[in-house]
């Protein structure tokens, strides 16, 4: 064998073969991140049931209605004389409305406990008030101070466009023990029912739906929807408590707890009651109806 002859390997053979490429794994689109909601919007129950609340409050207050007639039938009262009758001892107005607000209460509750099996008063959002770096007496003091501006406020509303005739709500101050009884009712129950309804039962389920900011503006324009009918006639009264259930559901969701809406609540309307009582002289003189 002699060095001219070519011993060289083949092409193919001289050249490693090239490592075949991995086969590229299809592009994939990352998946959307759930949105993940805080705990104060995770509640149990859904538009569903806020339907049936609402039926059920409807029926409620048609009921108590049936309730009178039927009443006033069996005692041998026509319908003028039983309308009579309410107009003069409207404080059996407030008394119905306490019982059907507390009815509502009681099936709120029984409904959390009995269909979710959940807590009531935490997962309704009554948690405790988170201080942050802050004092618990100086959050307070805060909240408290939030009611009396919602107090000015409304009675600056109603200082430059006062109403052009009597409203309904006026009748309960004809007579002083209706009045008292009104401002304890303002006062004691109000703010504990109506946070609870409004900032806890309703406002979770629109804010999870729809976000948050249309959840404060919703529930605050129902909260003043509900108030309507006593002022009726008066509407930049109306206004004004609809810009006070937008500010109380606004602290609600910025403080995430019912707590802080509910010592605001009780703020306004203890400053209100507190100017109804300078301006009657503790109930004694009341102003003339319009």
């Amino acid at each position: 064998m002699t060095f001219d002859e070519d011993h060289s390997l083949p092409p193919e053979a001289a050249e490693p073969t090239a490592a075949p490429q991995a086969a590229e794994a299809p592009h994939e689109s990352p998946a959307p991140a759930r949105r993940v909601l805080p705990e104060d919007l995770r509640v149990p129950w859904g538009w569903v049931d806020l339907l049936l609340f609402v039926l059920i409050s409807i029926f409620g207050t048609l009921a108590l209605g049936v309730a009178l007639v039927i009443g006033f039938h069996l005692l041998g009262a026509s319908r003028e004389q039983a309308q009579k009758f309410l107009g003069e001892r409207t404080s059996i107005s407030v008394l119905l409305q306490i019982a059907l607000d507390f009815a509502l209460l009681g099936f709120l509750a029984a409904h959390v406990r009995l269909r979710f099996h959940a807590p009531f008063w935490r997962t309704i959002g009554w948690r405790p008030l988170d201080t942050g770096r802050r004092t618990r007496g100086w959050t307070v003091l805060v909240l408290i101070l939030a009611g009396l501006v919602l107090d000015v406020v409304v009675s600056l509303a109603s200082a430059v466009s006062p109403p052009k005739q009597a409203l309904p709500i006026e009748t309960l101050f004809r007579d002083p023990r209706t009045a008292l009884l009104f401002m304890l009712v303002a006062v004691v129950v109000a703010p504990v029912i109506e946070e609870t309804i409004f900032r806890g039962y309703i406002y979770p389920v629109v804010a999870r739906s729809w976000g948050v900011p249309a959840g404060v503006v919703v529930t605050g324009l129902l909260f003043g929807g509900l108030h309507a009918p006593q002022l009726w006639g008066g509407w930049a009264q109306i206004a004004a408590l609809v810009i006070v259930g937008i500010a109380l559901t606004l602290v609600r969701a910025t403080t995430r707890t019912v707590v802080a809406s509910f010592i605001v609540h009780t703020s306004y309307n203890s400053f209100q009651v507190l100017a109804i009582l300078i301006g009657t002289h503790g109930l004694r003189h009341f102003p003339p109806m319009h």
